[in-house]
């Protein structure tokens, strides 16, 4: 990595009356959710998927969720990356925000579709 760019950590990250937060702009943030019959084993499917992804670092865990940060191989860049089981909707959330910046070239995007695309397979 040449550089280090990190950025603070948001503040208003986590679950709040059940949701992770909605993306204010689609340029340098993405947000799905996922039915799932089995939440739970697709929280920890994804969290071990997360933790064996070069540049990527789970910071903060409690049940049923999860704060991964992301840096970029070059410029450093520091992405939060946020993963949720509702088990009351049989769903998971994932969000992915660059901390710095006004776009991200579609980085979370492609990684929160590449999770997805993990955990279905």
């Amino acid at each position: 990595m040449l550089f280090h760019l990190v950025g603070p950590v948001p503040a208003d990250l986590g679950v709040s009356n059940g949701e992770l937060r909605a993306c204010k702009t689609t340029a340098h943030c993405a947000r799905e959710v996922w039915a799932s019959s089995d939440p739970i084993a697709d929280f920890n499917k994804l969290n071990t998927l997360v933790r064996q992804r070069p540049r990527m670092v789970v910071v903060n865990e409690r049940e049923a969720y999860f704060h991964a940060e992301a840096s970029s191989a070059f410029f450093g860049f520091i992405d939060d990356l946020e993963v949720f089981a509702d088990e009351d909707k049989s769903q998971i959330q994932a969000r992915s925000e660059s901390r710095i910046g006004d776009s991200d070239l579609g980085v979370n995007t492609s990684r929160i579709s590449e999770l997805r695309s993990a955990l279905e397979r």
